[in-house]
């Protein structure tokens, strides 16, 4: 498969359906249908088996043709993390069940995995699933979940047996979010809003069928998760001076009353340190393509919170007194989060949030230290302890 040969089917999928008279809908429908969603999956799942480099392609010819998209912010963590999940682990009727309405948007999808009394260990989970016949009876506490409030689906890790050490024991599920015993809690956050919530299950009942791989596996395919969600949030494709760095470049440009030459030593920092992670974000694409995620992932997500943060912290000295006005504190729940329509004081204080959502800095910089540079782990005693007998 060529990008010539993928530009050609595009046209002839658009002279077929008319984005101007179908709904956007049934437009993606039709597209995933064609194999023009993501065209490195398989054939009959939404691609056709291509080289994932050629998806570009794909993406700027329907978008030329002002074809309607998926809204792929709004539905991040079904595309960058359940689909690559389903996909890899998945039956074949999960698969068909599942990747198209998560790809057109029909099914919004969330991430049951942080607990607060697990931190940063994920392993440490303690959400009980216990068999009974052809389900699976489900009791814990979710936390800091991204948009469980919109979704009607969710990837959960729970414990399954709590009698061999806590990264043998875990088993992951497709959880239905509008189960019974599913409660979503909005967790109000330092910016007002309630993008993230608490989720509350108890005694939620789980069909077998919606299991994901094997019994006692959940850490393994949990892997394929985190691995493809690191991914989904530090390498994000940016033009030059894309994201926060261009706001903050742009209130230079416009206010030149508000320039110092420290302000500025900083800003040209902070543009060098930008461009250089947009092409490291390049790199990683192109290996991407040619393979599956890896831990180079964790050094992206890394980067991209600590600039985010800085960039975010020198905006507001650029601005000064300005700087501390914040327009609306109303509690809302978002279904998405927009850094770029909001003021400087709203991109300060949801930048705190980048080193802890998707793995935090410090847990990446462990991963980055033993898979990437190869350095000795730290120790862990309790790595061949029971789960049940770990102190909490």
């Amino acid at each position: 498969m060529t990008a010539e040969e993928l530009r050609a089917q595009v046209a002839a999928f658009l002279a077929a359906h008319d984005p101007a008279e179908l709904s956007a809908l049934d437009f993606l429908r039709a597209r995933f249908d064609a194999g023009l969603a993501w065209v490195h999956f398989p054939e009959g799942l939404g691609g056709q088996g291509a080289p994932r480099a050629l998806q570009g392609e794909v993406e700027a010819a329907f978008a030329a043709a002002g074809a309607p998209d998926n809204n792929p912010r709004r539905i991040l963590i079904g595309l960058g993390m359940a689909a690559p999940t389903i996909l890899a682990f998945g039956t074949e009727e999960q698969k068909k069940r599942y990747l198209r309405p998560l790809w057109t948007g029909e099914e919004v999808w969330c991430q049951l995995f942080s607990e607060p009394g697990a931190g940063s260990d994920l392993a440490a989970l303690a959400t009980r699933a216990v068999r009974d016949g052809d389900d699976w009876v489900v009791t814990g506490q979710k936390v800091w979940t991204s948009s469980a409030h919109l979704a009607q689906w969710a990837i959960l890790v729970t414990r399954t047996d709590p009698d061999v050490p806590k990264h043998q024991g875990m088993t992951y599920f497709l959880c239905d979010m509008t189960a019974p015993g599913v409660e979503v809690r909005p967790l109000r956050q330092i910016t007002g809003e309630a993008e993230f919530n608490e989720v509350f299950l108890t005694e939620v009942r789980i069909p077998d069928a919606q299991r994901i791989g094997e019994v006692g596996e959940g850490w393994k395919v949990a892997q394929t998760t985190l691995m493809n969600e690191r991914v989904a949030i530090g390498g994000t494709a940016m033009p030059r001076e894309g994201g926060m760095i261009g706001l903050v470049a742009k209130t230079w440009r416009d206010r030149p009353e508000l320039r110092t030459p420290e302000l500025r030593d900083r800003l040209v920092q902070h543009w060098v340190e930008a461009e250089s992670l947009r092409l490291a974000g390049e790199r990683q694409r192109q290996q991407l393509a040619v393979g599956a995620p890896g831990p180079e992932g964790s050094a992206m997500k890394v980067a991209f919170a600590e600039l985010n943060q800085e960039l975010s912290g020198l905006e507001l000295e650029l601005l000064g007194e300005e700087g501390l006005r914040y327009e609306d504190w109303t509690m809302r729940r978002p279904e998405q989060v927009d850094f770029f329509g909001r003021d400087a004081g709203y991109r300060y204080l949801r930048a705190k949030g980048n080193s802890i959502e998707g793995g935090t800095s410090e847990v990446l910089r462990n991963i980055i230290s033993e898979r990437v540079l190869g350095l000795p782990s730290e120790p862990r005693v309790d790595k061949d302890v029971a789960w049940k007998d770990l102190p909490r």
